[in-house]
């Protein structure tokens, strides 16, 4: 049975930049186990599924190892899909996902997705600055959904250090969370990140949307602004537009499709 899958760099703004994803759309959902082994099989940050289910898209993110309950890459990366290739009439697509209604908005060149805010609270980490190899400043967490759904929010004094880091990826593995988020004030955007998630199979995500929901509503306290700029400052780095609208965030970016192929199962 061939199955249609679509490659795409997402908050990218040139093919090779951004973050990777497998983009399948389903006529109707195949067994979670076969779903993972796709994942594995692309072996990239998240593989996304989607699916028609009545007036909504029913979408679903697996890493190598695990299904994740949110990923905003991923999802750009569908919408763009479902958009350029697949013709979907309108500006506006609605998902169901296990983190609740989210949606994505075609604006001009981009695309925005509408996430849920996660308002970061402090929280006490021994040996953090052992496994980042870096002192914290402050460690807050998201409160995503609780133990390993939550991520870190870790921020440091510099965009250097930020790009300097080098955490112990054992040690982060081995911390009751999804993943580390290191921040930083930016020179040329307001803020920097990295973000690492070597317990679900990722060590160092490129872009992070999903990070993005505790780090605009962090940002916005600090900076006094509503409206942000940010780069992830990875090897391949992305470029994100983001924007705090009450319990809600907004993050637009770019998209480009890489490869198109067909998997053979």
């Amino acid at each position: 049975m061939p199955l249609e899958f679509h490659h795409v760099d997402a908050f990218a703004e040139a093919p090779f930049t951004g973050n990777p994803a497998a983009v399948y759309r389903l006529d109707t959902w195949l067994p979670d186990d076969l779903l993972q082994k796709i994942a594995r099989e692309h072996n990239l940050s998240e593989t996304v599924f989607v699916a028609r289910e009545g007036a909504t898209w029913r979408i679903r993110w697996f890493t190598p190892r695990a299904e994740v309950k949110l990923c905003g890459h991923a999802t750009l990366a569908a919408a763009h899909v479902l958009f350029s290739v697949y013709g979907t009439s309108g500006d506006r697509l609605e998902f169901s996902s296990r983190a609740g209604s989210l949606s994505v908005t075609r604006e001009a060149d981009r695309l925005t997705l509408d996430f849920p805010a996660l308002v970061p609270k402090e929280v006490v980490v021994p040996d953090l600055e052992r496994i980042l190899g870096a002192r914290p400043l402050e460690v807050l967490v998201d409160g995503a959904g609780g133990g390993r759904a939550d991520k870190l929010l870790v921020v440091l004094d510099s965009e250097r250090a930020v790009k300097e880091v080098a955490p112990d990826l054992q040690g982060v593995a081995g911390l009751t969370y999804e993943g580390v988020i290191v921040t930083a004030p930016g020179g040329e955007v307001d803020f920097v990140s990295r973000y690492f998630a070597p317990a679900v199979g990722v060590d160092e995500d490129p872009v992070t949307g999903s990070a993005h929901c505790c780090l605009i509503p962090y940002w916005v306290r600090r900076l006094g602004k509503q409206e942000l700029t940010a780069f992830q400052v990875s090897a391949r780095g992305g470029r994100l537009w983001c924007r705090l609208d009450g319990d809600r965030v907004r993050i637009s970016g770019k998209a480009v499709t890489v490869l198109t192929g067909r998997l053979l199962i």
